[in-house]
């Protein structure tokens, strides 16, 4: 692990930074932290790829900052992060909501994005029935806490499938939302109750972009993921079998073979 300042943000930055090469930037889902990108750090690299991947504020091991935390605002982040490491233009990716912050990255930072990677997210912000959800996930993490709220998120975020066959993954999983404070999860549900519509922002986007979704994702399904790609002019779609969700863990081979293939056209 390494820490970055960011000091007009009263922030410390937790990030991995694996391998050399083309920089490519991986934003994690909720609630999660970096290390859900493990399974994708040796075989990058291995491929002239240089991996970052920071914890969000207030994640893992990122200070809060003093500013709130918002989809916009981690964009930002994001943004000055590559400027404290002098990475001018880099590929970013996310998953879930990463994948949000990386749309709102691509919106407010276009010349500093040299490709972009959408995985299991979509543009849509939460209609009224998903933001009365984010708001009774807010009173259930302030009546029973932050780990019975991640113990029962997992099961929609993982393909039964997963469950029943890898309980190695189900555990990895597990390990890193448990850990996740309260104030960290009710922060992050605020931002996504909150979020702007990202649709508008899709037809600006003219670098290369890849769209993934896990064939058995229910949180944001199969045909969310085509929509998003027909969306971005020229953007390729890549379903990874026997995955839910959380695509990169569940089925990391196809995952980061789709990656490669795609990354390997700018190289």
């Amino acid at each position: 692990m390494k820490t970055v300042e960011l000091p007009q943000r009263g922030l410390h930055l937790a990030y991995d930074d694996v391998g050399t090469g083309l920089p490519v930037v991986l934003l994690h889902a909720f609630p999660f932290d970096r290390e859900m990108w493990a399974p994708q750090y040796g075989p990058l690299s291995t491929e002239d790829v240089r991996v970052l991947a920071p914890d969000f504020p207030g994640f893992g091991q990122s200070t809060s900052g003093k500013e709130e935390f918002t989809i916009d605002g981690a964009a930002d982040v994001i943004a000055d992060f590559l400027t404290a490491l002098k990475i001018d233009r880099a590929v970013i990716g996310g998953l879930s909501m990463g994948g949000y912050v990386a749309m709102a990255f691509a919106r407010k930072h276009p010349t500093r994005l040299a490709a972009l990677i959408l995985a299991d997210t979509r543009p849509a912000p939460d209609d009224a029935t998903a933001r009365e959800g984010r708001n009774k996930a807010i009173a259930a993490v302030k009546a029973d806490g932050a780990v019975a709220f991640a113990e029962s998120m997992l099961p929609k975020l993982l393909s039964e499938q997963t469950r029943t066959t890898a309980s190695r993954v189900v555990e990895f999983a597990r390990k890193i939302a448990i850990r996740q404070t309260a104030a960290a999860v009710i922060s992050a549900l605020l931002a996504l109750r909150d979020r702007a519509d990202a649709m508008p922002g899709l037809e600006k986007i003219t670098v290369p972009t890849l769209v993934l979704v896990g064939e058995f994702d229910a949180v944001t399904p199969p045909l969310a993921a085509a929509r998003l790609a027909a969306n971005v002019k020229g953007s390729e779609l890549a379903h990874i079998p026997e995955a839910g969700h959380l695509s990169n863990l569940e089925n990391p081979d196809v995952f980061n073979a789709a990656i490669l293939k795609f990354l390997k056209k700018m190289m």
